[in-house]
């Protein structure tokens, strides 16, 4: 499920090494194979009609983290492979380590790989120096790419996560397409309806709504017969991926931002006025209403908490609150709902979001037939089969989203549909893109901490910010 939430460290470690490489240093717009032509695509040299048959014979090979969606793909490939004729290899890597593969393939220049799996953060490290493909022209050649792929099937937003000038603070939504959404997760509340029905409680509907609501619930729920119960279980680790799904999420929808660009030069902006008092009530939120052990929970403790009737609330992925919601699978399974959680002052419903993508090797020898695999493994047919038969709950074409058959798996699970409709046009990656990201947000987790730990919090952001502004310029 959410692996994605594990600490990068030695991702950034590796990312950080390779970047100062001279081989890197001579990579840029025409770092491709040996099939580019110039400055061009290889995907100019794909003409005449669509063909799923154009490169039968040919192998891929795919690098895959150990996950539902690589499931679902692995055992969907006689199906590729029957209507192309294409062989695929794959290996498949637990997250703990997954990065630091794909991270040392692509820097060496080997091309191990065709295609892959990565998060759309990690354009922003891949991107710059020339290791992804720009599937763009892929896209826009139909004899390359079938009618049925049918890009205006997906998500907007989604795709746009994925597509960047690679330029440090230029908007999302522009420049290349560097890879392309396979599943993602938005960020919503899920909550306990036997606690809330015995407590007399309501979802919260705004910020103050849910510190009240938290601290409440940590305070009554003890007498009410759920002993040792808190109020929600929020993300406290010292790692970028506590900023990414609740909080961040919150923080979007009292209009705050991460960065700020002035004159092409990244500023930060989480010691403004605003977002100073926003990080305030939230440590404060965390402190009357979180688990005692916060600074050490990850997604695993915050969804197996809300599963094990330990917190009445849990605000992160939604597919953390499935794993434990679907039938059987925990000891609150068929007593949690889903809410899109507070609006922000003006009402906004702005989301924070984590995608996986596919993406190509910019060095890749089997460029057709790597297309032809990323056309099907985005594909309505496989993608369908993977919502219905595995795991892929939350669409990224909107048709499956839908589909009848879609809707008949998810309606035993109160609110998710609803939940999903009403923030699914909202949710987009609310951070500015730029290559210190992960770096710049595991700092920013660390302060978080010391904030909960009762530090100053405007002195305490000033200092971050005050060092993220020397590490970005």
């Amino acid at each position: 499920m959410d692996t994605h939430a594990h600490d990068r460290r030695r991702f950034l470690a590796l990312t950080a090494a390779t970047a100062a490489t001279p081989l890197l240093a001579a990579c840029g717009a025409g770092f491709g194979g040996a099939d580019d032509k110039g400055d061009g695509s290889a995907a100019d040299d794909v003409t005449g009609s669509f063909d799923w048959r154009r490169e039968r014979g040919t192998t891929v090979k795919a690098l895959l983290n150990k996950h539902p969606y690589t499931d679902a793909l692995i055992a969907d490939l006689k199906s590729f492979t029957g209507r192309t004729g294409i062989k695929v290899e794959y290996d498949v890597f637990p997250e703990d380590n997954y990065f630091d593969k794909l991270t040392v393939d692509l820097s060496s220049g080997r091309a191990s790989y065709d295609v892959f799996m990565l998060g759309a953060y990690m354009v922003w490290q891949y991107g710059p120096p020339g290791w992804l493909e720009d599937l763009g022209p892929w896209m826009r050649n139909s004899a390359a790419t079938g009618a049925e792929w049918d890009q205006d099937d997906f998500f907007p937003n989604l795709l746009q996560a994925d597509q960047w000038s690679l330029k440090d603070g230029a908007p999302l939504g522009r420049g290349g397409q560097y890879a392309l959404p396979w599943g993602w997760e938005t960020n919503v509340v899920a909550y306990n309806t036997e606690v809330f029905g015995k407590l007399g409680l309501r979802p919260a509907e705004t910020f103050d709504e849910l510190r009240e609501l938290a601290a409440a619930v940590k305070k009554k729920a003890p007498g009410a017969g759920y002993d040792g119960m808190y109020g929600i279980a929020v993300r406290g680790s010292r790692s970028w991926a506590t900023i990414h799904p609740g909080f961040m999420t919150m923080y979007a929808r009292n209009g705050l931002r991460d960065f700020t660009v002035d004159g092409g030069a990244l500023k930060p902006a989480m010691n403004s006025p605003r977002a100073v008092a926003f990080t305030r009530d939230w440590a404060d939120m965390v402190r009357h209403g979180g688990p005692p052990s916060w600074t050490s929970y990850t997604w695993y403790q915050c969804s197996g908490d809300l599963g094990a009737k330990k917190a009445a609330m849990l605000f992160d992925a939604d597919t953390a609150a499935y794993f434990q919601a679907v039938p059987g699978a925990s000891p609150a399974s068929g007593k949690i709902a889903f809410h899109p959680g507070p609006k922000g002052p003006d009402g906004s419903l702005a989301t924070n979001m984590w995608i996986w993508s596919l993406g190509m090797n910019a060095r890749s020898r089997r460029k057709s037939a790597s297309w032809l695999f990323l056309q099907w493994a985005t594909g309505k047919e496989h993608l369908r089969r993977g919502a219905l038969t595995h795991q892929h709950i939350d669409p990224v074409r909107r048709s499956i989203s839908q589909d009848a058959a879609y809707k008949d798996k998810m309606r035993h699970l109160p609110g998710f549909l609803d939940t999903f409709a009403a923030v699914a046009d909202r949710t987009r990656i609310q951070f500015t893109p730029q290559a210190q990201f992960f770096d710049a947000t595991t700092s920013w987790a660390a302060a978080l901490q010391e904030i909960y730990g009762g530090r100053e919090a405007g002195q305490v952001l000033n200092g971050l910010a005050g060092d993220l502004a020397r590490k970005v310029r």
